[in-house]
C-alpha cells in the first residue's frame, strides 16, 4: 500500500504539560487506523496536527502531493435554522470544483448517506443523523484521508452499528480516535496507543482490538522482565563501582559509561512500567442488605405524550442481577430508569421497593454538576474531608484517586474536560452506599483504562444494576441479561446481546418486506361522488403501479451508492435527479391511492 502521509519526531506541549514527544506515524491507502490512549495523551491534538489544523512544536509531517485530508471533530455543530442541504452546500461552496453545481453535489452526497428529506430542519435530527450530516460535510470534499474524533460518542446503538458499516465500506483511508472497543474490534486494521508506558510514547499493532490487546500484553510482560534483568545488572555495576583502590585501578571509562547507560535505561523502564498503574480507583459502596427482592415492577406501562413507550413490564431486581437496557433513542430506556428511581410514576401497574431501599443514579445529562463550582466544591461540598466507608478522607487524597492533582482543585467544573467531569460524577456516586445502581450512559468520555476499572467495580458490586450504554463491550461483560424495548410499546427479556440483536435484525427485515402501510381512508364530506370508469381502472392497477415505482426507487438508490459514480459527476447528477423524481412520484401515487380509495368507499 502506498503511503499517503507520514510524520516523525512530533512533539506538542502546553505550559501545564507535555502531551507527547518524538511521535512517528504513517497512514497508507486503505488504512483503518484506530488511535487510542488515556485522556490527556494528546490524541485529538495529534489528529489536528496531521490535518494541518494545529502546528507541532517540533517534528514534521510529509503529505503526498495533492492529498486531501478532512477532520471531523467530536461535537456536531450546525448553524441555527440550517437544513441538511444548506449545511453541506455551505461546506462545499469554496471548493475548487466546477464540474457540477454545489447544490447538486451536496444533494448527491446526502443521498449516499441515506438522507431523503434534505430540507428537514437540522434541529429535529437525532444524534445519529447529525453524525451522518457531519460525515456528509466531510465526504463532499472527496477526501483521501478521513479523520474522525470520537465518532461514536453520544450515539445510540443503531447509530454506532450504521457507523461501523460506513467505515468498513468506505474507500478512503481513515484514522479514528475512539474508546469503543467493539467498534475497534469490528473496523480497525491497525491500532496505535499513545501512552508513556511505551518507548517513543506509542505502541502499534496490526489487526483488530483483540490482536492489539494480545500483542500489548506480551510487550508489557517482556518490558517487566527487562526491568528485572536490568535491575540485576545495575546491582552488579554498583558493587563493582564500590570496589576499593585495587578495583579502581582496573576500571576503564567504557565500562563506567556502560554502567551509567544501564542505570538510565532501568529508570526509563521503571517509569514506563509504572505508567499503566495510574488509573482511576473505583469501588462502589453497598449497604450489604440481605433482602432478596430489592425492587419489583408488575404490569408497568408508561406513555409520553401520544407515544406508548412500554406496557406490561414485569421485572424483579435482586442482589447480583445486572440488566442491560437496549433500544433505540426514544424507546423509553431513560424513562424506565426514572420510574425505578421514583422520579416518575407509571401510568398503570405497580412498583414495589424494599424498605429503606438505597438507589443511586448516574444520569447522562450530568445535571448534578454545577458549572460554577470549583473542583474542590464538586468533590467535597462542605469542609475539606469526605466520608468514605465510614472514614474521613482529605479532599486532596480523594481527588488523587480520580487522577486530579492538588493544583486543579480551584478549577471550575465548566473548564473540566468531558472525561474529567465523568470522573467527578463517579467520585460522588462512590460516597453513597447503594442497593441498586441505575447507570445511564456511564461510559461517555471515559478512556479505556477508566472503562476497565469501572467494569471491574461493577462486577464486584453485590447489589442490583440496571445499565444503559452504547458500549457493547461493557454490556456483554457486565449484564447477566438484557431487556429490549422495541420502540412500539413492547419489551422482552433476552439472555444475550447477540439474541437481542438477531431479533432486532429480523424485525427490521420483516418491516422492510411488508413495505409501507396502506394509508387510512380519510373522511370526506361528500357521499354522492363515485369512481368514473377510468378511475376504476386506475384504482385497480394502483397497487401494481406503486410496486413498480418503488422498485425503480430501489434500483436508483443502489446506483447512487456505487463507488464508481463518485468520479462521474454528470452521471451522478442525472441519477440523483431521477431518484428524486421517482421518490416524488411514489409519494403522489400513495396520495392518489388514498383519494381513490376514499371515493370507492363512498366518502
Amino acid at each position: 500500500m502506498a503511503t499517503l502521509l507520514s510524520a516523525r519526531d512530533l512533539t506538542k506541549s502546553y505550559p501545564s504539560s507535555t502531551l507527547f514527544e518524538g511521535i512517528a506515524i504513517h497512514i497508507s491507502e486503505g488504512d483503518r487506523l484506530g488511535l487510542i490512549g488515556p485522556n490527556g495523551a494528546g490524541k485529538s491534538t495529534l489528529l489536528k496536527i496531521l490535518a494541518e489544523i494545529e502546528e507541532p512544536d517540533d517534528g514534521e509531517v510529509i503529505r503526498r502531493r495533492g492529498l486531501k485530508v478532512v477532520y471531523v471533530e467530536q461535537d456536531d455543530r450546525f448553524p441555527e435554522g440550517a437544513t441538511p442541504l444548506s449545511t453541506v452546500t455551505a461546506e462545499l461552496v469554496h471548493d475548487d470544483d466546477d464540474r457540477v453545481d454545489v447544490e447538486t453535489r451536496a444533494a448527491i452526497t446526502l443521498s449516499k448517506l441515506g438522507f431523503v428529506n434534505v430540507q428537514r430542519p437540522v434541529a429535529t435530527l437525532s444524534g445519529g443523523w447529525r453524525k451522518r450530516l457531519s460525515l456528509a460535510c466531510a465526504l463532499g470534499h472527496e477526501p483521501d484521508v478521513l479523520m474522525l474524533d470520537e465518532p461514536t460518542n453520544h450515539l445510540d446503538l443503531e447509530g454506532v452499528l450504521w457507523l461501523e458499516t460506513f467505515v468498513r465500506q468506505a474507500t478512503m483511508a481513515m484514522i479514528f480516535v475512539t474508546h469503543d472497543r467493539t467498534f475497534l474490534e469490528n473496523t480497525a486494521s491497525r491500532i496505535i496507543e499513545l501512552s508513556p508506558a511505551y518507548p517513543g510514547g506509542k505502541f502499534e499493532a496490526s489487526g483488530n482490538y483483540s490482536e492489539f490487546v494480545r500483542r500489548k500484553e506480551a510487550f508489557l510482560d517482556a518490558q517487566s522482565t527487562l526491568q528485572l534483568t536490568l535491575a540485576n545488572r545495575v546491582r552488579r555495576d554498583t558493587a563493582w563501582l564500590d570496589q576499593g583502590i585495587q578495583g579502581r585501578q582496573t576500571r576503564n571509562k567504557t565500562q563506567v559509561d556502560a554502567a551509567a547507560e544501564r542505570r538510565a535505561e532501568l529508570k526509563a523502564t521503571k517509569d514506563r512500567n509504572a505508567a499503566p498503574a495510574r488509573t482511576t480507583t473505583i469501588d462502589f459502596q453497598t449497604t450489604e442488605r440481605k433482602t432478596k427482592q430489592l425492587l419489583a415492577l408488575h404490569n408497568v406501562s408508561k406513555s409520553m405524550g401520544d407515544k406508548l413507550l412500554f406496557e406490561s413490564i414485569d421485572l424483579v431486581l435482586t442482589p447480583g442481577r445486572r440488566i442491560g437496557l437496549l433500544g433505540v433513542n426514544g424507546a423509553g430506556k431513560t424513562t424506565l430508569l426514572r420510574l425505578m428511581a421514583g422520579e416518575l410514576e407509571p401510568d398503570s401497574g405497580t412498583i414495589k421497593r424494599a424498605a429503606d431501599l438505597r438507589v443511586v443514579t448516574l444520569s447522562q445529562s450530568r445535571a448534578t454538576l454545577v458549572p460554577t463550582q470549583t473542583l474542590h466544591e464538586a468533590l467535597c461540598p462542605v469542609g475539606d474531608t469526605v466520608e468514605y466507608r465510614g472514614r474521613p478522607v482529605h479532599v486532596t487524597g480523594w481527588a488523587k484517586r480520580f487522577l486530579f492533582e492538588a493544583d486543579q482543585l480551584s478549577t471550575f467544573v465548566s473548564n473540566l474536560s468531558g472525561g474529567e467531569q465523568a470522573r467527578v460524577l463517579i467520585a460522588n456516586l462512590m460516597l453513597e452506599p447503594a442497593d441498586v445502581l441505575l447507570l445511564d450512559e456511564p461510559t461517555n468520555d471515559l478512556d479505556i483504562p477508566s472503562l476497565e476499572v469501572l467494569e471491574q467495580a461493577l462486577l464486584e458490586f453485590p447489589g442490583a444494576i440496571v445499565l444503559v450504554t452504547h458500549d457493547r463491550f461493557m454490556l456483554e461483560r457486565i449484564a447477566t441479561e438484557f431487556l429490549g424495548l422495541d420502540d412500539a410499546g413492547g419489551a422482552k427479556v433476552f439472555m444475550t446481546y447477540e439474541r437481542w440483536n438477531d431479533a432486532r435484525t429480523r424485525a427490521l427485515a420483516t418491516a422492510a418486506a411488508r413495505g409501507p402501510k396502506k394509508p387510512k381512508r380519510p373522511k370526506s364530506k361528500s357521499t354522492t361522488r363515485r369512481l368514473t370508469f377510468k378511475e376504476q381502472r386506475e384504482y385497480k392497477d394502483m397497487e401494481k403501479t406503486i410496486l413498480e415505482a418503488e422498485a425503480q426507487v430501489e434500483r436508483l438508490e443502489a446506483e447512487v451508492a456505487l463507488p464508481a459514480l463518485a468520479s462521474d459527476h454528470v452521471r451522478a447528477a442525472e441519477t440523483y435527479n431521477a431518484l428524486s423524481a421517482t421518490q416524488a412520484r411514489v409519494t403522489s401515487l400513495y396520495a392518489r391511492w388514498a383519494e381513490l380509495e376514499a371515493i370507492q368507499g363512498g366518502g
